[in-house]
């Protein structure tokens, strides 16, 4: 297996100017291992599926089940993990800047800080307390002894405010505050990520679109994204097809929808092979 630092080299090489690379999302120990397997060069965990693995909703699970989760997939493979650490299981700059350097011990190489707030009132901390957030995180990763990358997640648009200056401005104090990556999901057209792009100097996260423009891995790759996200859409498309199974067989008594599962012999061979 190896090593935290030869995780984190890695995971360095992979945001090089001019490269451009999906980073999927395991839910579970399982869904890494195929992942691997599939030849994935880097993981990204997904909060919501992992909370729907629990049979909780998103933004349910508390930190100390994160980081179990976290110690689980990093022992599970070989490829270099971040983790979406959602506010960093607090408010403040200090709690986000602890999570951070707990975070890290169960083997992960980065991770994701966003600055929505989780109070409906109020769903993004204001501009100065979430650069100060990014800040103190970033002087924690930087503490660490390794490169830990730092993403800094601005979330207008994944709440349903399009605000497209503001999410620049945001960035940008992410970007002055020490973050390593910039990462603002929900944005999708063209226009909108070449803005961002032409006012920022760090790599992009994008997440992959599931409306609008619905932009495909050359065309981000020729935008100048570096990373593009699956978000929880691979747990979602798995519970979907378990959904849709069980529903072929409590309305028609049919068991048809078998034929398209792998076999066990398959997946057996898989989880049995060395990645």
């Amino acid at each position: 297996m190896k090593t935290q630092i030869e995780k984190s080299e890695e995971f360095q090489k992979l945001h090089r100017q001019g490269n451009c690379f999906v980073i999927p999302n395991p839910w579970d120990a399982g869904s890494a291992r195929l992942l691997e397997y599939l030849g994935c060069q880097a993981l990204a965990t997904t909060g919501a599926g992992f909370a729907f693995s629990q049979g909780k909703s998103d933004l349910s699970i508390n930190a100390k089940d994160m980081f179990q989760h976290l110690s689980q997939l990093c022992a599970i493979t070989s490829l270099p993990i971040s983790a979406d650490l959602q506010n960093g299981f607090g408010h403040t700059p200090e709690e986000a800047a602890m999570t951070i350097v707990e975070a890290a011990k169960t083997g992960i190489v980065g991770c994701s800080i966003e600055d929505a707030s989780g109070d409906p009132g109020r769903p993004f901390y204001d501009f100065g307390l979430a650069k100060e957030r990014i800040q103190l995180a970033a002087a924690a990763a930087k503490g660490l002894g390794f490169k830990f990358t730092l993403a800094a997640r601005a979330e207008n648009y994944f709440y349903g405010n399009p605000d497209l200056a503001d999410t620049i401005l945001r960035l940008q104090a992410y970007q002055e505050a020490g973050a390593d990556v910039l990462f603002a999901p929900g944005v999708q057209s063209k226009a909108d990520i070449k803005s961002i792009l032409g006012s920022i100097d760090r790599p992009l996260n994008v997440l992959m679109g599931l409306r609008g423009e619905q932009l495909t891995l050359p065309e981000l790759s020729e935008l100048g994204v570096t990373r593009i996200s699956l978000g929880g859409s691979l747990a979602r498309t798995a519970y979907s097809a378990m959904i849709n199974a069980v529903k072929e067989i409590t309305s028609t008594g049919r068991f048809s929808y078998a034929s398209d599962a792998i076999s066990g012999k398959e997946i057996n061979a898989i989880f049995n092979s060395r990645v």
